[in-house]
């Protein structure tokens, strides 16, 4: 048995892992999609992203966490701002999350949103809303993790989540 150093390594060699084969597993863990928002500090106008990595990180303080792509254009918007909004999105949400997807473009066209204590969008349907402030950044691989401090939050609407599965869209059967 190897022993592991001190930063948790055992010393073994790293195996080639396929990307395809990676994601085709790891899909089988089925998550929620959140919608981060803000307004765009230079040019006033709301934007967003979506997201299925997004998970509660500690209590005291509050603390939740999500990931974004290193390549996403979006994030350096988003990270601009004071205070971001995170949209627990709904299954009837798939075309917001879709729209909030594409690169370019105006992010929020036919999107209803009223604003969050700070002014940032709260999407019209979403099933929860939190608002917080970036505490850290951890770069990991090819995204960064980010950890934001919560300074309010709220139910919004009622209905199922919108769950991501497989590399698909659905919603939970129950």
């Amino acid at each position: 048995m190897q022993q592991a150093s001190p930063n948790g390594s055992t010393g073994a060699p790293v195996t080639d892992i396929d990307g395809a084969r990676f994601r085709s597993v790891l899909g089988r863990f089925a998550t929620g999609v959140v919608a981060i928002t803000a307004i765009d500090t230079e040019s006033g106008r709301p934007t967003g992203l979506a997201a299925n990595s997004f998970t509660s990180v500690s209590l005291d303080p509050p603390l939740v966490a999500f990931c974004v792509a290193h390549t996403s254009t979006t994030w350096p918007r988003l990270r601009g701002s004071e205070r971001l909004c995170i949209n627990i999105l709904s299954e009837p949400q798939l075309e917001v999350c879709k729209q909030l997807a594409i690169k370019g473009g105006d992010k929020f066209a036919n999107i209803t949103w009223t604003g969050s204590p700070s002014g940032h969008p709260v999407i019209e349907g979403a099933l929860a809303w939190i608002e917080v402030s970036v505490e850290n950044e951890v770069v990991a691989g090819d995204h960064v993790i980010v950890v934001g401090r919560v300074h309010h939050l709220d139910k919004h609407a009622e209905g199922e989540p919108l769950l991501f599965y497989k590399g698909g869209y659905g919603r939970f059967d129950g």
